[in-house]
């Protein structure tokens, strides 16, 4: 072979080599990037199941928490509702005394009106340790919101209040009737408490194959900072003379459902607060 040619044949190998070591390379980076990408992937599925079981986690924690204060709870307000009972009957008993001295017939009214407000919060006790199964039926839900604004009519009246109603006359709900009347009355009424000046009660329906929601919104001045996230907790409350069991009630009602409430403030200002009813859990125990 001439030296030309085996200067030639040199050259061939060694351009062969250069694009064999150039293929190499780029296969070795395309590897590279495929695992940078594989491993970030990676670590947010990581990240998201850890997130998701803290969640877990701290709902069971809370859920064992209620357990616990639901058993103390309905001791204790089935000893308190025993021992007013005696208590009212004296006081009636006393008015009958009394009726002829108007400081005193005042001074038992403030009584009266103290005991009251204790027996109110020994019947939230007593519903929010209520402990029984849901009793399935097909619930309106344009009539028995219809209801509950009716039944407050005389307060939304005093406080120069607006009810607003947006819910189809033919949109229907698998739920306790009962148990969904009280968390619906709840929410009302929290939204009432919100408006002491006037304002706008906004109840709304929307429905999907899965659920229905069913929002209750005010026109007050929403939620504090901090508090969409605890206003569910038993006796949290952010009102002077509220018990913190109205709220939590509601969310026993949404979690026997299936479903969840939330909290949330409204960018025009006020508060809504949303259930979700899980239709496929209710369906499938009716």
């Amino acid at each position: 072979m001439t030296h030309d040619a085996t200067t030639a044949v040199d050259e061939t190998f060694a351009l062969n080599e250069g694009c064999d070591l150039q293929t190499i390379l780029c296969a070795w980076h395309a590897a590279t990037v495929q695992l940078e990408q594989t491993h970030e992937a990676l670590r947010a599925e990581v990240r998201r199941l850890t997130d998701e079981l803290e969640e877990k986690n701290r709902e069971l924690a809370r859920k064992n928490r209620l357990a616990d204060l639901g058993r103390m709870a309905s001791h204790v307000a089935h000893e308190v509702r025993n021992s007013l009972v005696p208590v009212t009957l004296y006081l009636s008993l006393l008015r009958r005394r009394v009726v002829g001295d108007p400081g005193s017939v005042e001074l038992l009214g403030k009584m009266e009106a103290g005991f009251t407000a204790l027996d109110a919060t020994v019947h939230d006790l007593l519903h929010f340790t209520s402990d029984r199964d849901p009793r399935w039926r097909t619930v309106r839900l344009g009539e028995l919101v219809g209801e509950v604004v009716e039944s407050l009519a005389p307060q939304l009246a005093a406080q120069a209040i607006r009810a607003a109603v947006d819910v189809p006359d033919e949109l229907t709900v698998s739920a306790d009737r009962e148990m969904l009347r009280r968390a619906l009355l709840n929410l009302a009424l929290n939204a009432l408490d919100a408006m002491p000046r006037g304002g706008t009660l906004a109840i709304r329906a929307i429905s999907s194959r899965e659920s229905v929601e069913l929002e209750v919104a005010d026109t007050g001045e929403g939620l504090p900072e901090g508090a969409a996230g605890r206003v569910f907790e038993p006796f949290f409350t952010t009102k002077s003379g509220g018990t913190g069991l109205g709220l939590a009630i509601v969310s026993r009602i949404a979690d026997v459902h299936g479903g969840r409430v939330r909290a949330e403030n409204r960018p025009r200002g006020g508060a809504a607060f949303t259930i979700t009813i899980s239709q496929t859990l209710s369906e499938a125990a009716a």
